[in-house]
């Protein structure tokens, strides 16, 4: 019913306002006339034949009323706003109305007409029309403001008019937050066709569709799509000022409903352009499935991202290990609620509070547990913080995995793989150097052979940038962009490789599954990403401009703040050449050269005398007389040898 009447109120609101006015003087002119011919009702207890004394009183109940009605400005109020002053201004028309018609028919005598009608007709009168006006505000009103909300709200268009876009347009028809006023769609049989009330629009015509449309985002809704046609459209969108937003894959819309709640703002992992490998079930499950799984650095991103891989294996046991309370208590939390909503039985998970670094306390969670394989994905990795203070960089990047790796062959660990990083290539920055050495110290136990390593295999995977970690330009951009710039790059020739995140835990678990001892294995990243092209196109993608010498105009500056120290122009993932093929075709195996344990060992028991003293100077000389290709940039930068320094001077100067 509510539904008639909304269809039924749609001409109503989109009369003119002339042609409302005459419409309502209708409505008062019946009114007029019903209320006379009820007041006869009443008074004479039957139905009244039309007479002369019955056309008197309906004559001038429309005689007197209509003028009052103007002169009082009923007929300039609009009934749809109509609320308590407007009901006052009918009391008060309707008064001086009252005065008049008593006067004709109760104070002076019109034959045939009795007095009672002077003062029932009136009160009927005022009943009627009060009765019209409030109607009209429920009928009207509440439509009309809608009507204003969604004029008011954001445009979108949808690309895509297939089940996913169909789902959207349905489940966004209410939406306090945008409105659909059509869709896109690549295939021109479904142009200049309505579906469902929305017309399908030709892709190319965009640009003349945001002037006629006034559309301000557009809606991906393919969620089948390959990342190639994906790039594509948003490489024929990006020229556009609409602000481009998409939904998930299918996997993660298996509920079959689809809403705005739906669709997230466009990652990079969107602009990648290439397909991720299906992961080989084999290789995933190889070191993992029905066995005691150990996380270091479970709360992080890469950690917590393998901790959810590794639990779709189906482990017996997964031992979370952190430092963070926080991360630890976020992740376990964030499992837990996953085995609820996906596994009937659910598999020990147990958070760990510690630090790698803690001898006893690492020894103590692996005699306790035995667990079969350990990724080590604890480390400190923000180049900037580890450079301003090294000591605990390379305490906890090379000490703790030292720690780690020899717990796990004490205790039989049967796999044992480090997550490294492509900053451990010729690194100009102590974090790049620290993880090499890291490296370094699992190659040397490996090729130890049984007197150092035990049956553990020591492998270690390296990668460059992930997507969505929290050290990733991408949140930090789309921030910047939300608050009106300016987007701050270090470089403007600086480049990344960039993976998603379960991309590089699933690839992380495979390649940790085909180690034979020492092995490095090389994540196949594609192509590097300039970090400019990156902002540049994030910008277009959220509807606005760059602003720059040749768009002096644009919405948003991209500011170059300099190189921050340790920070490099490129990243490479190999130190030497020629890297070997495995049987997955997105891991490649390195042939990196190292020290002998015998000959590393005393170099550490220095490294760790340096630390002990916080010896800045000293620790930076022996990483760069251990690991090959550092060259430490710039002057010491940590935070406590600064402050010491300034101390000293000023005591020299006093």
């Amino acid at each position: 019913m509510q539904r008639v009447f909304n269809h039924l109120a749609e001409p109503a609101l989109a009369m003119p306002r002339g042609l409302k006015r005459v419409v309502v003087l209708g409505i008062d002119v019946a009114c007029c006339v019903a209320s006379a011919w009820l007041a006869f009702v009443l008074r004479l207890g039957e139905a009244p034949q039309w007479s002369a004394p019955l056309g008197w009183a309906v004559a001038m109940s429309v005689l007197l009323a209509l003028p009052l009605f103007i002169v009082s400005g009923l007929y300039r109020a609009i009934f749809r706003y109509s609320g308590w002053p407007a009901m006052v201004a009918v009391a008060r028309a309707m008064l001086m109305y009252t005065v008049a018609y008593a006067g004709v028919f109760t104070f002076a005598v019109v034959d045939g007409v009795p007095r009672t009608i002077g003062f029932i007709q009136p009160t009927l009168l005022f009943l009627l029309v009060g009765s019209s006006r409030a109607l009209a505000r429920v009928w009207l009103g509440g439509l009309y403001q809608r009507k204003l909300r969604m004029a008011t709200l954001p445009r979108a268009l949808i690309y895509g008019a297939g089940n996913a876009g169909r789902q959207l347009a349905a489940g966004m028809a209410n939406s306090p937050e945008m409105r659909v006023v059509g869709y896109l769609d690549d295939d021109d049989r479904l142009h200049s066709h309505v579906l469902n009330g929305l017309p399908i629009y030709n892709p190319a015509d965009l640009a003349e569709l945001l002037v006629s449309t006034q559309v301000t985002d557009v809606l991906l809704a393919l969620p089948s799509a390959s990342r190639q046609r994906r790039n594509e459209i948003l490489d024929a969108l990006k020229p556009h000022k609409v602000t481009v937003r998409t939904l998930p894959g299918l996997g993660d819309l298996a509920t079959g409903k689809v809403s705005l709640s739906d669709v997230r703002e466009l990652d990079i992992d969107d602009l990648l352009g290439r397909e991720p490998v299906k992961p080989n079930g084999l290789l995933l499950n190889m070191h993992t499935h029905g066995k005691t799984v150990l996380v270091t650095g479970a709360g992080g991103s890469i950690g917590s991202e393998l901790c959810r891989q590794i639990l779709a294996t189906q482990p017996k046991r997964l031992l979370l290990f952190d430092m963070s309370e926080y991360a630890l208590y976020q992740v376990h939390q964030d499992l837990h609620q996953a085995l609820l909503a996906e596994s009937p039985e659910l598999p020990d998970v147990v958070p760990l509070l510690g630090s790698v670094c803690d001898q006893a306390r690492v020894n103590d969670i692996m005699h306790t547990w035995q667990p079969h394989t350990v990724y080590h994905a604890a480390a400190y990795k923000h180049v900037p913080l580890v450079e301003h203070n090294p000591a605990e960089g390379v305490r906890n990047n090379v000490w703790g995995t030292h720690v780690c790796a020899e717990a796990a062959a004490r205790h039989g660990v049967r796999n044992f793989v480090l997550i490294s990083t492509d900053k451990a290539v010729r690194p100009t920055n102590i974090m790049g150097a620290s993880k090499r050495l890291a490296e370094m110290v699992l190659q040397a136990t490996a090729a130890e052979g049984q007197r150092v390593a035990g049956n553990t295999i020591f492998s270690m995977v390296r990668f460059g940038n992930v997507l969505g970690s929290s050290g990733s330009v991408v949140p930090l951009f789309r921030t910047q962009i939300r608050n009106g710039g300016p987007v701050t790059l270090t470089h403007t020739d600086i480049t990344r490789y960039f993976m998603t995140i379960p991309e590089a835990a699933q690839l992380v678990i495979q390649a940790g599954a085909m180690g034979m001892g020492g092995d490095v294995f090389v994540l196949d990243m594609g192509q590097p990403v300039r970090i400019v092209d990156l902002a540049r196109r994030m910008v277009e993608l959220s509807g606005l401009s760059v602003r720059d010498e040749h768009n002096p105009n644009g919405d948003i500056e991209l500011k170059v703040t300099g190189l921050r120290p340790g920070e490099k122009l490129f990243e490479e993932l190999l130190i030497g050449d020629n890297p070997g093929p495995t049987q997955h075709p997105r891991i490649l195996k390195a042939h990196e050269q190292f020290l002998p344990w015998p000959q590393l060992a005393p170099h550490l028991d220095h490294l760790s005398n340096a630390l002990s003293e916080n010896d800045v100077p000293a620790i930076r000389a022996l990483l760069q007389q251990l690991v090959s290709g550092y060259q430490s940039s710039g002057e010491v930068v940590d935070w406590v040898h600064l402050a010491n320094a300034r101390q000293a001077t000023r005591g020299e100067r006093a």
